[in-house]
């Protein structure tokens, strides 16, 4: 059985007992026939006391006639129009559950009604052969730059950061220069300690920092859970941050030269 009905479409009924599939019935086309066929022809004729009679002769002709034609056979099974059997499926009712698409749907689109396609996410369109351009609507929710590529799009980071592993976040590669350790004691001990701590306040500020200004296109949800009364609070607050980021690698760098002034001292 195939998606393409035999005869007529006018010939098509549903099967009674089972959804897309339909019997395709013979057509009954008048059928014209030769028989013989008895005529009567009167005539007159001279009767007993030289009368005149009326009688009939019998005569027989070919005649033509219409009938309906042989009776119909039994009815084959088709699947309806839109509709074609399954893979793998034999027999029937019930095996015509797979919708036909023309055109066919594409760039991995599934047909799941006659004429319908249902598109992956990415693509739009009748038959799925547009792509979706995520960054036209909220920078597809990128914290810096968009970048829209057939059927998806990506995260770009500004130099020096690197995409998060789903791709939504641009996290820096590499903070400040750390110090190099060196075997030291008494007062360059603390400053080495103080060093690490200032670092470790500017690595986690740099963490808040950067989820504060992952979602600038949902910069008004954002206030709200930070209970900030306006988007413009939340951005005050991201540069305040900023602002005890460079105090804090000011107060870094003192105690850089510090500890190397203290390293000379001790070599001299």
């Amino acid at each position: 059985m195939s998606s393409a009905p035999l005869g007529s479409l006018a010939d098509l009924r549903p099967h009674p007992h089972s959804r897309r599939v339909c019997a395709v019935g013979a057509p009954q086309r008048p059928v014209s026939e030769s028989f013989v066929q008895r005529v009567y022809q009167p005539f007159l004729t001279t009767c007993d006391g030289h009368r005149a009679c009326s009688t009939y002769r019998t005569l027989y002709r070919t005649a033509y006639r219409h009938s309906p034609g042989p009776a119909p056979t039994r009815p084959r099974y088709a699947c309806c129009p839109g509709w074609k059997r399954t893979a793998g499926t034999a027999g029937l009712p019930g095996a015509c559950s797979a919708a036909v698409c023309q055109p066919p749907c594409q760039n991995g689109g599934s047909c799941v009604q006659p004429g319908r396609c249902r598109c992956p996410a990415g693509w739009q369109g009748d038959t799925c052969q547009s792509d979706v351009d995520e960054c036209s609507t909220g920078g597809g929710g990128c914290p810096q730059r968009c970048v829209n590529t057939e059927g998806s799009y990506w995260c770009q980071g500004w130099e020096g950061h690197s995409p998060s592993a789903d791709g939504t976040l641009c996290l820096p590669q590499g903070g400040p220069p750390r110090v190099a350790p060196s075997p030291m004691t008494g007062a360059d001990s603390a400053v080495k300690e103080e060093v690490q701590r200032l670092q470790s306040r500017v690595d986690l500020l740099e963490e808040k920092l950067q989820l504060l200004l992952a979602p600038l296109h949902s910069l008004a949800s954002q206030a709200l859970e930070h209970g900030l009364p306006d988007p413009g609070s939340l951005l005050a607050h991201s540069l305040q941050q900023l602002g005890r980021i460079d105090s804090l690698s000011e107060q870094i760098s003192f105690l850089e030269e510090q500890l190397g002034s203290c390293s000379c001292n001790k070599e001299s």
